[in-house]
């Protein structure tokens, strides 16, 4: 199910978005604002554990596209989430081993869709992101993909460490990129595999990498030390579908 990429704003609009099963990525309340109304509103997001920010007025303004706002603007989701549950279902229906993108922080959205669009060719069965500090499925994410979207799942879970937890208990295993990593290609990628791309400044966090089974690294030959992590996540994939072809 499709959904435009929206700025919502209003307290009505912005509490009946949230009833009405929106997928809101993020909630913006201006500071010192108590009232009933944005009490009822902070609440239907913590339920579904959107994340609130709470910020000057000033920045409200700046943010408004109407001038109304009355102190909530919220952000909706451009394609609605996905569930974990359905990517190995997908998986499943095809009747192959889970190849599953997990992406740790992936705050451009560029980059999001570049690595969505990459998942899809490379037959990868869905995309997981955390709901925290990362780009959610916004507009331009969609536009990047080049409509891998409406065929790649995405699932935002709210600890990625855990997930991984989680999925080892079925059967997958995780490599991520790191340049201290043992070389791709003499790394075994085969079957129910997780394939973890970080953050691009700081890459894969120290418990998520802790959490993986395999550390890769790719083989570079210039003078520059890492690159674009969606390009990362391209060229670790495709190692993957190799050995999986193999």
């Amino acid at each position: 199910m499709r959904y435009e990429e929206l700025t919502i704003e209003g307290r009505n609009a912005v509490l009946e978005a949230f009833r009405s099963g929106k997928p809101i990525d993020k909630l913006f309340v201006q500071d010192g604002c108590k009232d009933g109304p944005i009490q009822n509103i902070t609440r239907e997001a913590r339920k579904r554990d959107t994340i609130i920010s709470y910020v000057p007025k000033e920045r409200l303004d700046q943010m408004s596209e109407t001038g109304r706002h009355q102190g909530v603007i919220a952000y909706a989701a451009a394609y609605e989430y996905a569930e974990v549950e359905d990517i190995l279902k997908a998986a499943e229906e095809k009747g192959e081993p889970p190849f599953v993108f997990l992406l740790d922080g992936i705050e451009d959205p560029h980059n999001l869709g570049a690595i969505i669009r990459t998942a899809n060719l490379a037959g990868a069965h869905g995309v997981i992101i955390p709901k925290h500090r990362a780009s959610g499925l916004t507009a331009t994410v969609a536009r990047t993909s080049a409509g891998a979207l409406n065929y790649t799942p995405v699932a935002k879970v709210t600890n990625l460490a855990a997930t991984i937890e989680d999925l080892k208990k079925r059967g997958l295993w995780f490599v991520c990129a790191d340049m201290g990593g043992e070389l791709m290609y003499r790394l075994n990628l085969k079957g129910p595999i997780g394939l973890v791309i970080g953050n691009e400044g700081s890459g894969v966090g120290k418990l998520v990498r802790e959490k993986c089974d395999m550390i890769a690294s790719i083989p570079m030959k210039g003078d520059i030390d890492s690159l674009n992590a969606s390009v990362a996540a391209g060229v670790l994939a495709y190692e993957i579908v190799r050995q999986r072809m193999g």
